[in-house]
């Protein structure tokens, strides 16, 4: 009989087994999401200028809305794009 190391495999047997997602602000103790910071506020945008939804990034439902808020100053602010065909 082969062992599971003999087997060769056609694709990662870790496809299906997703890690368990976690807010970044409440693991690192982020208490205030500053619009003025637009490099940080990028990792929550796609490349269309888009935000990015909680099931994405894994933020929890307070941070999410806070996020928002900061991205939608720093686009009135013109700190961000609001349409962009290529952001990053």
């Amino acid at each position: 009989m082969a062992s599971r190391d003999d087997i060769k495999f056609l694709s990662n047997p870790k496809i299906g087994q997703n890690r368990k997602k976690y807010c970044r602000f409440k693991k690192y103790g982020i208490r205030y999401i500053d619009y003025k910071d637009p490099d940080f506020l990028l990792q929550f945008v796609n490349e269309q200028g888009k935000l990015l939804p909680r099931r994405i990034t894994g933020n929890s439902l307070k941070f999410q809305r806070k996020i928002a808020v900061a991205v939608k100053r720093a686009r009135h602010l013109a700190m961000l794009p609001y349409l962009v065909d290529q952001l990053k």
